[in-house]
């Protein structure tokens, strides 16, 4: 048929890769092209560089390739357990100051509150009570010594003095080990006596290490008890990617295999090591969880999706192709290959898979050339050839 005097147009359907086509003027001799058009057809789809541009159509050369197997995974962004802290005040008392608002950046020992403590102003006075009952205990045991040794006090006078200067240095002991508890460094119970009364009652609520406010529950002069939750705090520096691991591939995943994570489009993939497998499955989705931990520079989100490709195993084939090279004619898997007469369909066995690759077992010899991408356009030619047959022989 004359190229000059018909107009085809091709519809790719997505669904059945379907080619529309009209005739719009045929000229009375182009019948007569109808014997060497179908014989064409039988060597070979012919198809210039121009349309094979136009279409996407590419060339590539059979030989061995590297295949992948990969196991998809499901899985969320979690905080590290290991570095979360809830900051509880150790002493009741009213919210005096509030120093730091939720999402901020805080730094080991940054002043997140200030609390008003009766409490705390009682142990700090027992703490300085039971140093001066000591100081006057140790008073008394010496003079007592002295009186002693000159044999001017009994002995009985002796041991109860020493016994007095014991209890009072158990008792300050105690209490400076009660301020220990409440959160008091050594400096600050050494430096009590210099304080002036009102600062008796002061308690401060301070980061343990450096970190983000996550969660803020308090108020201007709310009152605080022991088992208030003011401030959450967490170190994001790493974050836990707890991937869900599916009965069906508890045998396949194992820990040290790498594992390719992507949260959404947005997000560069990253790649971590997975560190621990649960060995537990949840009675009711019979699933378990794999753990890796990532280092995370602000993109890891704790509630966020992701998922991941997590490597299994690796090997090379004689001929591999990419998956986009294999079309399905007449329920049979074919690819097609390039030879002196155009493109011709050439049935294939396929193999073993990967997410972009197939592994070719027969019907494809390395070094020859095969339509890599765009076969669907010679598909629709290969079935627009039958369908002029079809209408010629009729």
């Amino acid at each position: 048929m004359n190229r000059k005097t018909r107009a085809c147009t091709l519809l790719l359907l997505n669904a059945g890769l379907l080619l529309c086509w009209s005739a719009c003027t045929e000229d009375p001799a182009a019948h007569t092209g109808h014997a060497q058009d179908e014989a064409d057809h039988a060597d070979g789809i012919r198809l210039d560089k121009h349309e094979a541009l136009e279409f996407g159509v590419e060339i590539a050369e059979a030989g061995p390739g590297e295949l992948r197997v990969e196991v998809v995974l499901t899985g969320e962004v979690r905080v590290n357990p290991d570095s979360i802290a809830h900051i509880t005040p150790r002493v009741p008392g009213v919210v005096r100051k509030v120093h730091t608002g939720l999402g901020d950046a805080v730094e080991t020992g940054d002043l997140l509150a200030v609390l008003d403590s009766r409490e705390l102003a009682e142990a700090k006075a027992g703490f300085l009570a039971a140093g001066e009952r000591l100081e006057l205990a140790r008073s008394s045991l010496e003079r007592e010594q002295y009186l002693h040794q000159r044999e001017i006090s009994s002995e009985q006078e002796y041991l109860e003095a020493r016994q007095a200067e014991a209890e009072a240095r158990i008792s300050l002991q105690s209490a400076q080990q009660h301020l220990h508890a409440i959160g008091l460094t050594e400096y600050e119970i050494q430096e009590l006596a210099a304080e002036p009364d009102q600062v008796l009652t002061r308690y401060e609520m301070r980061a343990p290490f450096d970190g983000v406010v996550v969660e803020k529950h308090v108020t201007l002069g709310e009152m605080l008890g022991d088992e208030s939750l003011p401030f959450v705090i967490a170190d994001l520096s790493d974050v836990w990617i707890v991937l869900t691991v599916y009965q069906k591939d508890l045998a396949a995943i194992a820990p040290g295999q790498r594992a390719h994570i992507v949260a959404s489009h947005d997000l560069a993939e990253s790649t971590g090591t997975i560190e621990y497998i649960s060995p537990i499955l949840d009675e009711h989705t019979r699933t378990t969880t794999a753990r890796v931990v990532m280092p995370n520079a602000g993109q890891w989100r704790p509630g966020l999706f992701v998922t991941a490709r997590v490597l299994v195993d690796q090997f090379t084939a004689g001929v591999v192709v990419p998956r986009t090279a294999i079309l399905t004619l007449n329920g049979e898997q074919v690819v097609f290959v390039e030879t002196s007469d155009g493109f011709a369909v050439r049935h294939i066995q396929p193999g073993r898979t990967d997410a972009d690759s197939v592994e070719i077992l027969d019907g494809l010899a390395p070094g020859e050339r095969y339509v890599a991408k765009g076969g669907f356009v010679l598909k629709a030619e290969l079935g627009k050839a039958s369908f002029e047959h079809a209408g010629h022989a009729h």
